[in-house]
């Protein structure tokens, strides 16, 4: 991964096959404390306008329209839905809560942009021959199967794992740490790694090549907005993928 800046906005950008995926930080909006500065979530407590001011510069800095940006009301499912046309209402560009609950994004359709909000859970980004997915996984997510299903979607080949949450920063119960007992690696003690995670359920379901940003939210608060470290009064940045 690299990264990019254009017009303020600064971002993480992988290469995927035919596609490219970007994780975006708070670095280039207009939102105030504690929101400063590009925060992508209405859902926050942040200011309406300011986060649809956010939401254009972004989609601008990445030369994406912000009326086929595609997106839904987040879970912690594994809900995937597959977009054809641009959404109707326009979630994204009038920043306005969407009608529909789901934690992943696909597409074959190389106008429309798939993206996905977080804070600490990762955001997936997967391209293979049938289109392009993001998906939202934090453990519930991953537990869940909402990586093979995503793959599965579009037969992905290649994955990018955005910023998240590290195991520097990331402790949680037994139970928690029971959903993946049967993954090697992705624990010590009871610091969960959600990459580590994610990284095996993509090569669980057939994906080859896997990039990650290895960048946790929570330790590098200049360039992230992160839950676990800031509570309910924090921003969101996003993940995107499209089809080049």
């Amino acid at each position: 991964m690299e990264w990019r800046e254009r017009e303020g906005v600064r971002w993480l950008e992988a290469e995927l096959p035919g596609a490219k995926a970007a994780f975006s930080t708070r670095i280039g909006g207009v939102s105030e404390t504690p929101y400063e500065a590009l925060n992508v979530g209405i859902l926050t407590g942040d200011d309406r306008d300011a986060v649809r001011l956010n939401r254009t510069r972004l989609a601008g800095a990445l030369g994406r329209d912000p009326a086929r940006v595609v997106m839904a009301r987040q879970v912690h499912g594994v809900e995937l839905r597959e977009h054809t046309i641009a959404q109707e209402p326009r979630v994204y560009t009038d920043a306005v809560a969407s009608p529909d609950e789901a934690d992943a994004h696909a597409t074959d359709n190389p106008d429309l942009t798939p993206l996905v909000m977080v804070a600490d859970c990762l955001p997936v980004a997967m391209a293979g021959p049938r289109g392009v997915a993001m998906a939202h996984c934090g453990w519930r997510g991953l537990a869940g199967g909402i990586v093979g299903e995503t793959a599965q979607a579009i037969e992905a080949t290649a994955a990018a794992v955005g910023p998240g949450v590290g195991p520097c920063c990331y402790e949680v119960g037994e139970e928690v740490l029971a959903e993946f007992e049967d993954l090697d690696g992705v624990a010590q003690g009871r610091m969960l790694d959600l990459t580590a995670a994610a990284r095996a359920l993509l090569v669980r379901a057939g994906v080859t090549e896997v990039e990650s940003a290895e960048l946790c939210t929570s330790c590098n608060a200049d360039l992230f907005y992160s839950y676990r470290r800031d509570g309910e009064r924090t921003g969101r940045q996003a993940g995107l993928v499209w089809m080049v």
